[in-house]
């Protein structure tokens, strides 16, 4: 009996529904199938005969085959794309993965009107350096502000008001602050997040000016997470928003960079509003103030107090420490800390098996103060961000 080549069924096969191939178990059934066919039913293909390990080298080579197909055909959606596939892919929205990032943190430059400051730099109370942009000039008002960039690569901290000191003194530059906590770096952007940005990135063209605003914010340099509001009311709204404005919660980026997308996207007679103001020019160098604001990060203090089991030992307890606070930490800017969710992570892989198994909570309290936990929501205002350290968290082990 001679064999259909067309007919094999073995291959990976396109359809409206998408690309679907058969499982390696089909495929070596079928190949045994046709084997014996040719050299007789009594042919013996076990894996520990020659005949059967070549039929089964045969089947993988057509399952790897098709494996490979598969993700070919799945690398040109962003749904499905994966590393260097996707990257290429978001290419057509106009957007770029997001590489690695040193930490950033706005400045505030006092000294004489029009003295220019070329290749500057400030320290911290920690002595780190942090380099201003090639060319900075005083304003009119004897101020500038500024995005200042670390010197060192990773997620480098640094609290308002503690980069006070001029590493490049300057004629005419006589003192420099930052007003508000430095945004850490982040490493690059995943494959997750780039998906979700390439959703948001859909929204630059779009006829409403709300969703052009967040999907341009989403995509300067430098920003790692942002939340937009808006007040299309006649009166202020329950967060202080003037009627007809936005305001934008910016972690992250450069202030004039984020200013001028903000002024470039926004509705005509639609006001800005926030605790930053940089002032931009528009195409024909009319000044326009534009204004957001830094997210003020809240301080999360947790303390827990757990049964030990046998098994329980101080690094399981470490690692729910580091589980609550990364949760906290991927909290959305304005998202209030919700007590019964903090159990979730508290509880390592309860569901399937993990280390709770070694531990029974009997207590978990939250506070934005050391000595001021309870067992109660943490309410976290529009333009705040909760933050917590695995120091911020306390374990009492009761036997």
């Amino acid at each position: 009996m001679s064999l259909n080549l067309d007919t094999l069924g073995l291959s990976a096969t396109v359809t409206a529904e998408g690309i679907t191939a058969p499982d390696y178990q089909t495929i070596l059934d079928t190949i045994t199938s046709f084997f014996r066919q040719i050299y007789g039913s009594d042919a013996y293909l076990e894996p520990d005969s020659k005949d059967g390990q070549m039929v089964a080298l045969v089947a993988l080579a057509i399952h790897d085959a098709n494996n490979t197909a598969i993700q070919v055909y799945n690398s040109f959606s962003p749904a499905t794309a994966q590393n260097a596939a996707l990257s290429s892919n978001v290419k057509i929205n106009g957007i770029t993965r997001k590489v690695a990032t040193r930490s950033t943190v706005d400045l505030l430059l006092t000294g004489a009107v029009g003295t220019t400051i070329t290749n500057g730099s400030v320290r911290d109370q920690n002595n780190i350096l942090w380099n201003l942009p090639a060319s900075v000039s005083i304003n009119v008002d004897g101020t500038a502000l500024v995005t200042a960039t670390c010197e060192n690569d990773g997620a480098v901290a640094a609290l308002a008001g503690t980069v006070t000191t001029i590493n490049t003194p300057t004629r005419g530059w006589t003192s420099v602050t930052n007003p508000t906590a430095a945004a850490v770096g982040s490493p690059a952007e995943t494959d997750a997040e780039l998906r979700i940005r390439q959703g948001q990135s859909v929204a630059l063209p779009s006829l409403t000016p709300f969703e052009a605003v967040d999907g341009a914010i989403a995509n300067v340099d430098g920003v790692t997470r942002h939340k937009l509001y808006e007040n299309d009311t006649g009166a202020p709204d329950a967060n202080g928003l003037p009627a007809h404005s936005i305001s934008a919660i910016i972690d992250g980026g450069d202030v004039t960079d984020i200013a001028q997308t903000i002024r470039g996207k926004k509705g005509q007679g639609v006001a800005t509003y926030g605790k930053t103001t940089v002032e931009v020019p528009d195409l024909y160098g009319n000044p326009h103030n534009i204004s957001f604001s830094r997210p003020e990060y809240i301080p999360v203090y947790v303390s827990i107090t757990l049964h030990p089991f046998s098994g329980y030992t101080t690094q399981v307890g470490n690692e729910m420490r580091q589980a609550v606070a990364d949760y906290i930490n991927a909290l959305q800017i304005g998202g209030s800390v919700i007590l019964s969710r903090v159990y979730s992570p508290a509880n390592l892989g309860v569901v399937s098996g993990g280390n709770a198994r070694y531990y029974d909570i009997n207590e978990l309290m939250i506070g934005t103060a050391e000595d001021d936990v309870s067992a109660a929501n943490i309410d976290i205002k529009y333009d705040q961000q909760a933050a917590c350290t695995v120091e911020n968290i306390k374990i009492a082990v009761v036997v």
